[in-house]
């Protein structure tokens, strides 16, 4: 199935350019792309024009589950006949295992993986093996080892009319591909024998297959929904791995397990030579556990920190194989990578590897693990870099890496509703305050919002009071604060409010990285603008007067005493950029409008009264059983939001998850 881009809507502005030249540049093979695309300016929908226009398999990487989230339901929305995944790491809850040498204290590993994004995963590996059609929506997750693709895709069984399956070696292999036999209750992953029928859950459906047998020969293929008896004929199935990560099918666990000791034997030699005996201890006796586990249950918590053992075709110290893999074995280099707001996701990919390697060396230091956990990691950025085909960075403020990276920047300056870059005006600090209640006056008398950021949250919360003090503005101004100690389930209730109109003003630190699509802001008033650092630097600054681009009386303010070079910088740009699309409004006779968006309505309706119940719960005065039952029903939510994909709210359950884990914790200790 080709790439087809199902929609309505026509490029305009700058999009048709930046299309063309996006998607001639990778035809003549130019490998590295910056599109410098303004806010608002229709990014995304330019990126499903150069992926159905190339007819690429497609990568994007964003940086956090929650745009990964929007992104995969646009891409959903913009190609509802193609392949659209969704991968991002599986875990609500993940506390990696570590040592903190100072307190002599070691911490477990403890995950809560969510059933939902896990069969996701699944689905986006499948998908891969299915056709060219695939664009993938991924966190950062996808530098992390998943297992040899070249595995996976050959441990599949491929049903076909006609075909004989002993009945034995048929069950055999479904176990083979990690899927169990169900006893009681049927899920995903799972299998079950009626009569000459074989019923499986492929991991990563929502369907069951239905086997039909005269004798071992298969006679029929069906499939249907898990609570109806319909079912739908189908002339061949694949069936892939419960799990993404398989070995080789010929393993010799034998001789794996023989060098695991082996290796095992070296590093008590090791430690002893240091006369460290606690650490030779420890380390033999971890590792007879964790074999010892192995040789009978077939796991262990932990068996990734083994996986090198169980690689053919990885030596110590190779990149892991991750998702890009997928793609490299299947495509080779030509796929399409888009890193989205690159001048945030690069940093972050380029962070993963250094912090693994500082946790998992104290863990070999001191005798927890085998070196060998050195190599279930992320890959290094240079790994990462060098596995790509073509690549596009994607934001607002590429980073002068990316635009050196690039053998091309193209820009996407002009917005389709011929929106400006909002002017910008310079105040002095003396009397910003009687400034800034003057101008919310202004904005709020034409119905319209304001946004004012502070240095610090202790700014924020205490001129989020005096602007609330009728008796001192004189003015009934409704204002609301935000900054790190909001939990994020508060922070979208907050941004939906202003929306709304029950706030008139936010009050913040760094406003940008809240991801803010803000049509009714028409204000952003920004305090101590000249003051060096990350949050006035000259990408923060772009990126925060972005916040008033999508209003049609759209200005920025900054109160300052004199103009740093991050200001100047910030000026020059959005100057630059606001003049180009006066002359183009000019030229093509284009009247200006401003965005009209709806609130886009939550995922899952939150019980507020009984979240609120749960905090004014003290969890010292419950009793052990009271505090066990309590926490059953925190990780039932927790799962359910996020299975949900609302992750802002299952945070916040986690949070308190957390706290009552604690505080359980400190109960036992005392």
């Amino acid at each position: 199935m080709p790439f087809t881009l199902k929609t309505k809507l026509k490029p305009a502005g700058d999009q048709p350019q930046a299309i063309a030249t996006l998607s001639q540049n990778i035809k003549n093979n130019i490998d590295r792309q910056t599109l410098l695309g303004v806010t608002g300016s229709g990014k995304t929908f330019t990126i499903a024009n150069v992926i159905q226009n190339t007819q690429l398999p497609t990568l994007v990487i964003s940086h956090n589950k929650t745009l990964a989230g929007q992104l995969y339901q646009e891409f959903k929305d913009l190609f509802p006949q193609n392949k659209v995944s969704y991968f991002v790491s599986y875990y609500d809850y993940y506390q990696p295992e570590a040592y903190i040498a100072a307190s002599d204290t070691y911490i477990a590993k403890e995950v809560d993986i969510n059933d939902l994004i896990d069969k996701l995963r699944l689905e986006t590996t499948t998908n891969l093996f299915s056709g060219d059609d695939n664009i993938v929506i991924a966190s950062v997750s996808c530098i992390y080892n998943i297992g040899d693709p070249a595995n996976y895709g050959n441990r599949v069984i491929d049903f076909l009319l006609g075909a004989v399956f002993p009945h034995r070696q048929l069950l055999e292999k479904l176990v083979s591909l990690y899927y169990s036999q169900a006893s009681l209750d049927f899920t995903r992953a799972t299998f079950r024998v009626r009569g000459q029928s074989v019923e499986i859950w492929p991991s990563y459906q929502d369907w069951i297959i239905v086997l039909d047998f005269d004798n071992d020969k298969l006679i029929n293929i069906a499939r249907r929904l898990p609570l109806e008896a319909k079912q739908e004929s189908l002339s061949t199935f694949r069936l892939y791995p419960a799990k993404q990560y398989v070995g080789p099918g010929d393993q010799d666990q034998t001789s794996i397990f023989a060098k695991i000791r082996q290796d095992t034997k070296k590093q008590v030699v090791f430690f002893k030579s240091q006369n460290r005996l606690l650490e030779a201890n420890r380390i033999d006796q971890r590792v007879n556990y964790d074999l010892e586990m192995l040789e009978e249950l077939g796991y262990v918590n932990g068996i990734e920190n083994y996986s090198i053992y169980f690689e053919k075709n990885r030596q110590t110290g190779q990149p892991p194989f991750t998702l890009i893999d997928y793609f490299n074995h299947l495509w080779g280099k030509n796929f399409l990578t888009i890193i989205d707001e690159s001048h945030v996701t690069v940093p972050q990919i380029q962070g993963m590897h250094a912090g693994d390697l500082a946790r998992k060396k104290t863990l070999i230091d001191f005798g927890f693990r085998l070196p060998s956990a050195l190599d279930n990691r992320p890959l290094t950025f240079d790994e990462f870099n060098q596995k790509l085909g073509k690549l596009i960075y994607l934001s607002a403020t590429p980073t002068p890496a990316n635009i050196f990276d690039s053998k091309q920047v193209i820009q996407q300056l002009i917005r389709p509703t011929g929106l400006v870059d909002p002017e910008i005006e310079i105040k002095p600090s003396q009397g910003q305050i009687e400034s800034l209640i003057t101008q919310i006056k202004n904005r709020l008398d034409k119905k319209e919002r304001v946004l004012v950021l502070t240095l610090t949250k202790r700014m924020a919360e205490d001129l989020s009071e005096y602007l609330s003090d009728s008796t001192k503005t004189k003015h009934n101004f409704k204002v609301a604060y935000l900054h790190s100690d909001i939990n994020t389930l508060e922070r979208s209730d907050v941004l939906d409010k202003l929306r709304n109109g029950d706030y008139d003003v936010l009050v913040g630190i760094n406003l940008l990285r809240e991801g803010l699509d803000l049509p009714e802001v028409s204000l952003v008033a920004i305090l101590d603008a000249d003051q060096q650092g990350f949050l006035r630097s000259h990408t923060s600054l772009i990126q925060i007067m972005g916040r008033a681009a999508r209003h049609l009386n759209g200005k920025v303010i900054l109160y300052a005493d004199t103009v740093s070079d991050s200001m100047k910088y910030a000026i020059k740009e959005v100057n630059r950029r606001r003049r180009l699309q006066l002359t183009y409004n000019h030229k093509h006779h284009i009247t200006p409008v401003s965005i009209t968006k709806k609130i886009r309505p939550k995922i899952v309706i939150i019980d507020e009264e009984k979240l609120d119940e749960f905090d004014k719960i003290d969890p010292s005065e419950l009793t052990p059983k009271q505090r066990k039952i309590y926490i059953t029903k925190l990780k039932t939510q927790m799962r359910d939001l996020a299975a949900d994909l609302n992750f802002e709210s299952a945070i916040k359950v986690r949070d308190r998850l957390i706290k009552i884990q604690n505080e359980q914790t400190k109960i036992y200790h005392r």
